[in-house]
C-alpha cells in the first residue's frame, strides 16, 4: 500500500513540477514575444509615416484684378501747383490811425481782374521782417546841421520795430553802393548806422543803383516768407548812377562852363530818370519788398525841378510796392520813424493762392479793397512777378 501511495505523490509532484517549469519557461518567452511584436508595430508604423508622400499646399487666393475702364473712357489726371502770395496790406483813417478788427470777409482781392479767394489773413507779429536800410552820406544831405540826428532816429527806428527774429541791413548812398552790414540783429545794424561818417568832401549820388542792390541783396538772401522791406534815407536826387551817368556828367559840366544845356539834352536826361525810376520799381517788386522813403530835406523839395523830380520818383516806387513817401520837417523824423514802425507791426498779411499757369516772370496785377468801408484809406503792391518753380 505504501508504494502506491507515493507513486501517486511522485505522480502529483511530477506534474506539479513540470507545469511550473513549463510556465517558468514560457512566460519570458511570451514577454519577448510581446516584446517583439510591440517594437515591430512601431516599425511598421515609422515606415508606414515615412513612406506617406508629403500633404499638398495650401491654395492661395489669387488676387481680384482691378477692372479695366472702359475703352472709350478717358481719365483726367489734373497736377495742381499753387503759388501762394502774401500781400502786406496797411489800412487807415481819414487821420492817418491804423485800422485793426478787419476780416477775411472784408477784403477784396482781384488779380489781373478776377477776385480771388482769400486764404487767410496772416499775423504781422508771426512773420519776421528782413530790412534794407539806405543812408545817404553823399553831399546833398551829409552838409545838413541834422546829419548825426538822422542817424540817431534810423537808429532808435530799428530797435523800436525788430523783434528778435528780424534782420537789418544797411547800405550807405553815395558814388556806389555800399553794403557796411549784412542782415543782422538790430543791435548790430543800429550800432553801424551810428559808425557811419558823414562826407567831408562832395560826393556823386548813385540813387537808383543802390535802391536795386539792395533789392537785389533781399531777393537772394532772405527766405521767402520773411516781409522785405527797404527804407531810404534821402533826397532821391541822383547823378552818378549807371543809367543816367553820362548825361548828369555832361550837364554838370556845361553849368559849370556857364553854358546853358540843350533843351535836346535836359528832355534826354529825363526820359533817363523815368527809364531809370521803372527799373527800380521793377527790381523792388521782384524781391516782393514794400518801399519807404525818408526825405530829411522837408519843404525844400519843391523849391526846384530836380528836387521835385527825385521826389516824386520816390513817391511812385512807394505806391507801386505798399509803401509810403514822407517829406518831414527835421523835427517830425523821429515822428515818421515811429509812423512807419507802428504801421509795419499793424499790417494785414492777405494771403491768396494765384493762378499756377501765370509764367514767370511776367508781372500781375493785384488791387487789394475794403467795400464795406469806404471811408478807409488802403496802401498795398499793385502787383508782384511770380517766381520760377523750383
Amino acid at each position: 500500500m505504501r508504494p502506491a501511495y507515493w507513486r501517486h505523490e511522485s505522480g502529483s509532484m511530477t506534474v506539479k513540477m513540470t507545469l511550473g517549469i513549463s510556465g517558468k519557461l514560457l512566460r519570458p518567452a511570451v514577454l519577448v514575444g510581446l516584446l517583439v511584436l510591440f517594437l515591430m508595430a512601431i516599425a511598421a508604423q515609422g515606415q508606414t509615416v515615412k513612406d506617406l508622400p508629403p500633404p499638398p499646399p495650401v491654395p492661395k487666393p489669387k488676387p481680384t484684378p482691378t477692372p479695366k475702364p472702359p475703352a472709350d473712357e478717358v481719365l483726367d489726371v489734373v497736377r495742381v501747383s499753387s503759388n501762394l502770395v502774401m500781400v502786406p496790406v496797411s489800412v487807415t483813417d481819414s487821420q492817418g490811425q491804423p485800422v485793426q478788427g478787419l476780416k477775411v470777409p472784408d477784403f477784396r482781392l482781384e488779380e489781373e481782374g478776377r477776385q480771388q479767394e482769400i486764404a487767410e489773413i496772416g499775423d504781422p507779429e508771426q512773420v519776421p521782417l528782413d530790412i534794407a536800410i539806405l543812408f545817404d552820406i553823399s553831399s546833398s544831405v551829409s552838409q545838413k546841421d541834422f546829419f548825426a540826428f538822422q542817424q540817431n532816429a534810423a537808429a532808435t527806428f530799428l530797435r523800436e520795430v525788430m523783434k528778435p527774429a528780424d534782420k537789418a541791413s544797411v547800405f550807405t548812398i553815395a558814388g556806389q553802393p555800399t553794403m557796411v552790414q549784412p542782415l543782422a540783429s538790430a543791435e548790430t545794424a543800429a550800432a553801424k548806422i551810428l559808425s557811419i561818417p558823414a562826407a567831408t568832401v562832395s560826393v556823386a549820388t548813385a540813387f537808383y543803383d543802390t535802391v536795386a542792390a539792395a533789392a537785389k541783396y533781399l531777393n537772394e538772401n532772405s527766405p521767402g516768407r520773411h516781409r522785405r522791406v527797404i527804407v531810404v534815407i534821402s533826397d532821391g536826387d541822383d547823378n552818378f548812377s549807371e543809367r543816367i551817368r553820362d548825361l548828369s556828367i555832361a550837364e554838370a559840366r556845361a553849368n559849370l562852363k556857364g553854358d546853358m544845356t540843350p533843351a535836346s539834352s535836359l528832355v534826354a536826361l529825363q526820359g533817363k530818370h523815368r527809364v531809370a525810376v521803372q527799373e527800380v520799381q521793377q527790381a523792388v517788386q521782384k524781391a516782393d519788398a514794400t518801399f519807404y522813403s525818408v526825405n530829411p530835406g522837408g519843404a525844400s523839395v519843391q523849391l526846384n525841378q530836380i528836387s521835385t523830380r527825385a521826389q516824386n520818383g520816390m513817391r511812385t516806387i512807394a505806391d507801386a510796392t505798399g509803401g509810403t513817401a514822407f517829406v518831414p520837417n527835421s523835427k517830425d523824423l523821429e515822428s515818421v520813424f515811429r509812423q512807419v514802425a507802428a504801421e509795419l507791426r499793424g499790417q494785414y498779411l492777405v494771403q491768396y493762392y494765384a493762378n499756377s499757369e501765370a509764367p514767370a516772370g511776367q508781372f500781375r496785377r493785384i488791387l487789394v479793397t475794403v467795400p464795406a468801408r469806404p471811408d478807409v484809406r488802403i496802401r498795398a503792391r499793385q502787383g508782384y512777378y511770380p517766381k520760377k518753380a523750383q
